[in-house]
């Protein structure tokens, strides 16, 4: 099984991503980039992640892992995220809404769908009896040697 379809590092990536956002806008707008800044950007996107886990967990009573859970993730952490901010006295500016929604969006799905076309690929080559390591040749040459 791939690592990322396993739940503890398929949210630590998600969790990771949220922080690498926050970052990514501090850095744009020149905010500083301590830990303790970037934490207080990202902590409301954070708690929506976490809020989008949960409500994949108990709705679906399955883990967020695919794309189609992914995409309750995503507006989950957009969502509380941008409610969370407005609480806090943070701006939502429409701009600001709209690029958190589509870089959160190509990070929080984005993945999952990688993750699903490499998973579909290693099917694909084992049913046409290729190496996954070395696709133009065939598994019975191949299966006795390990990946380089």
């Amino acid at each position: 099984m791939h690592v990322l379809r396993r739940p503890v590092p398929a949210l630590v990536l998600d969790l990771l991503l949220v922080v690498v956002f926050a970052t990514i806008g501090r850095a744009t707008h020149a905010d500083g980039l301590s830990l303790t800044g970037v934490l207080a950007t990202a902590w409301p996107f954070l708690t929506g992640t976490l809020m989008g886990w949960t409500v994949v967990r108990l709705l679906r009573k399955d883990w967020p892992l695919e794309v189609g859970p992914g995409i309750t993730v995503w507006v989950a952490t957009v969502v509380f995220g941008m409610a969370l901010r407005q609480l806090s006295g943070e701006g939502t500016a429409g701009a600001f809404i709209v690029v958190a929604t589509l870089v959160l969006g190509v990070f929080l799905v984005g993945w999952r769908a990688l993750a699903t076309w490499h998973s579909r690929r290693e099917v694909a080559g084992l049913l046409r009896g290729t190496d996954r390591c070395w696709p133009w040749r065939s598994t019975v040459r191949a299966r006795s040697r390990p990946c380089p």
